[in-house]
């Protein structure tokens, strides 16, 4: 007995000397946890302060002790650590009762300490051997010599891995409830704690049933320890566990996050992404989110429109039902839902009505209505393509009154932005129809032909050559004029042309002719040489009189700038976004000191040009291709102008009211036309309209500001000087047309 009390002393001794002679002088310092720097991703939020971007591979908020849940702190000591606040860092009655489990085949007990956690999710790594433990030990004694029990628990309730993503308590909350800490029941806060020994097994979003017997045992301690009353008890483990399934960033300010994800990133690397950056941004959330869905709503308006183009995918369903659902799940998986835009496969069809299986595995069934413009897939002579059949892929969407109803994802692309008039800043930017699938951004970077939405620069321009809204202007073809064959004979697209017409009409209904006629008699070099005063490119655009017709190229943020000049009274202001950036500690990086009025120095056209013209493009929005603004919103403070370009490639409408200047635009990436029947007033402006009207919510017409020189006759506003004889009167009038 002696001899075996020897050895074990024996052994004792050389473990030791083993452990702080070998292992000891290896052991890393404990700078990471005394000088705690988490990780913490690159935020981005609208200016009302709501999170529509978040970049980093680890989703971490840091949260100190002090602003922690008391009942959360309880329930993690509860069933991680009991003894936390009375051991040293390693708990050997914890160790004893957890080796006494494993021997006896009771419930299986951990042995490590928080602190021991804390090591592990540090310093070492998961591997069972006898050195590891040994380290993890020593550690352990030296933070909790290094460090109070509140600063260990911090770091332990900051850093640990809780799943999807998440790491720290409050990124989990987040991510599983949608709450912060300081929302959360007592249910919850134990469904949380249950996390970390496992947090793939105990997931409440994938392993509902597991996570729930994670969390009863969660209560049972707490109770046991007295942290909980038995009513708590009660009350907390018949709570419905409602689990958020829906990202915790909304996709709908996917296209403004990236921006300033790029812009960080420019700055600050990449450490951008772990420094725990917050940017707020000049972006007004309902606004945005309007436009989001107005984007979507009209795209898919369009695209049915146009018809049902069939099935994504198609595959073969084997017989044998587990080969059958590995097969759904497969095809499912290769196509992501579209926010509300979900794939499903077709299981069954019938003449009128068909079933289809859900990534979540409902089985759902579509008929009458539901089929809407897909109904003729359904029948026997229907294309190969089109056809839909047991094994299709189709994407369906739920309704006002929650019915299924059969859709598909479009091929057309649209974009929306607007800004404030005044100062530059970005209210809405809406870069396409979906971020995930396609993340080229319209708004900023899609140079398209502007068509009509050119022609109040020329007309502007030609306000400074002696024109007035009220210059008759001969609206004619020009062939029909001068006889000749000419190699471009430029025509209005409804066909009709009225002669003689007042130039403000001619604007208002968009007459090609008058437009040419106008860009004949000021030059196309002058026009060429007036088009940067808004922000335009001049070598984007032709040196030739199509470009009264915009021929030319723009992007939608160029096309808002410019129309900006004449909504804010001639000044040309640069589009900004960034608000403020401050660090993980609140100090602020970077603020911005741009001007909510624009500077003198970025006047680009007379007061009175911007007047005039003002009052041309609100004759639009009264009586002409944009009347239909007008009368959906209830408003006659509206200025604006639709734009097809050839063919009908492009569809625009750019405008603006109360220093809110937006633009909407639709086109296909590989440029095609949208349609025969299709212009800017048909695709563009009911973008425009629908996200308007929430930006408009509670605003009244603004009286507007007459300025010096100008003058009204019959209801249109000229330059005083032109006001007598001179100034262009009239213009081709004396060209008659032609047998």
């Amino acid at each position: 007995m002696l001899g075996f009390a020897a050895l074990g002393a024996l052994a004792a001794v050389l473990l030791a000397a083993y452990t702080l002679l070998v292992l000891a002088p290896g052991l890393p310092t404990l700078d990471a946890v005394t000088d705690y720097r988490p990780k913490l991703p690159l935020r981005v939020y609208t200016a009302d302060n709501v999170l529509i971007g978040e970049f980093g591979q680890e989703h971490r908020d840091f949260v100190p002790i002090q602003e922690m849940p008391a009942q959360l702190k309880n329930a993690i000591v509860a069933i991680e650590d009991e003894r936390f606040f009375s051991h040293s860092g390693v708990d050997f009655k914890g160790v004893l009762r957890a080796l006494l489990a494993d021997l006896t085949g009771g419930v299986p007990q951990g042995g490590s300490t928080i602190t021991m956690q804390v090591v592990r999710t540090f310093f070492l790594n998961q591997e069972r051997t006898l050195p590891r433990k040994l380290k993890e030990a020593l550690l352990s004694y030296r933070i909790e010599d290094a460090l109070s029990k509140d600063q260990i628990l911090e770091l332990y309730m900051n850093q640990i891995y809780l799943g999807q993503r998440s790491y720290g308590f409050s990124s989990a909350a987040r991510t599983y409830f949608g709450k912060s800490l300081n929302e959360l029941s007592i249910a919850q806060d134990a469904m949380l704690a249950g996390l970390p020994q496992n947090p793939t097994r105990h997931n409440p979003a994938v392993n509902p049933e597991r996570a729930k017997q994670r969390q009863v045992l969660v209560l049972k301690n707490m109770l046991r320890l007295g942290y909980i009353t038995q009513a708590q008890f009660a009350q907390a483990s018949a709570e419905p566990m409602r689990i958020n399934t829906s990202p915790t960033v909304e996709a709908h300010g996917a296209y403004v996050a990236e921006m300033v994800r790029q812009s960080m990133v420019a700055q600050y690397q990449d450490a951008a992404y772990t420094i725990g950056l917050k940017v707020v941004t000049t972006i007004n959330q309902a606004e945005q989110l309007a436009a989001y869905e107005s984007v979507r709503r009209n795209v898919l308006a369009y695209d049915q429109r146009h018809g049902y183009r069939g099935p994504e995918a198609f595959i073969d369903l084997p017989a044998d039902e587990d080969a059958r659902d590995d097969a759904i799940d497969a095809l499912l998986q290769k196509h992501p839902a579209s926010d509300g835009l979900l794939p499903a496969v077709v299981t069954e069809v019938a003449v009128k009505s068909l079933k289809a299986e859900l990534a979540s595995g409902e089985s759902i069934q579509i008929a009458g209505e539901g089929l809407g413009f897909a109904a003729g897939a359904l029948q026997a002579n229907a294309s190969k393509a089109v056809r839909l059949r047991p094994g299709a892929l189709i994407r369906v969407v739920q309704n006002a009154k929650q019915k299924w109803v059969i859709s598909q994802l479009p091929e057309v692309e649209a974009a929306y932005v607007s800004l404030n008039a005044q100062s530059g800043a970005f209210r809405a930017m809406v870069g396409g129809f979906d971020f995930r699938r396609k993340n080229f951004n319209h708004a900023t970077s899609a140079w398209r032909q502007p068509g009509s939405s050119i022609k109040p620069f020329i007309y502007s321009a030609a306000l400074e050559r002696g024109f007035a809204p009220a210059t008759i202007i001969n609206d004619v073809q020009l062939s029909a004029t001068t006889g000749d064959n000419l190699k471009w004979d430029p025509r209005n697209d409804d066909g009709k042309y009225d002669g003689p017409i007042r130039m403000q009409d001619a604007l208002a209904q968009s007459k090609n002719v008058v437009s040419v006629r106008i860009l004949k008699a000021i030059g196309v070099g002058y026009a060429l040489e007036y088009l940067p005063r808004f922000g335009f490119d001049a070598d984007k655009h032709p040196s030739n009189l199509t470009l009264a017709l915009g021929t030319g190229s723009v992007t939608p943020v160029q096309l808002a700038r410019a129309y900006g000049v004449f909504a804010n009274g001639g000044y040309l202001v640069q589009p900004w976004l960034v608000q403020r950036v401050s660090d993980a500690r609140g100090k602020v990086l970077f603020e911005s000191d741009r001007s909510a009025t624009p500077a003198e120095e970025t006047r680009a056209i007379d007061a009175r040009n911007a007047f005039v013209t003002d009052s041309m493009l609100r004759e639009v929005t009264r009586s002409g291709t944009g009347a239909a603004a007008s009368q959906k919103l209830a408003r006659q403070d509206l200025a604006g102008k639709t734009g097809t370009s050839s063919e009908a490639v492009d569809g625009w409408f750019a405008g603006y009211a109360n220093d809110i200047v937006s633009v909407a635009w639709m086109g296909y990436d590989e440029p095609r036309s949208l349609g025969g029947r299709e212009f800017g007033a048909t695709v563009a402006m009911p973008i425009w309209i629908d996200s308007m009207r929430q930006a408009l919510v509670g605003t009244t017409p603004r009286e507007l500001v007459v300025p010096e020189n100008v003058v009204n006759v019959d209801g249109r506003w000229n330059f005083s000087e032109f006001d007598s004889d001179a100034g262009v009167k009239t213009l081709g009038l004396d060209e008659q047309p032609t047998d």
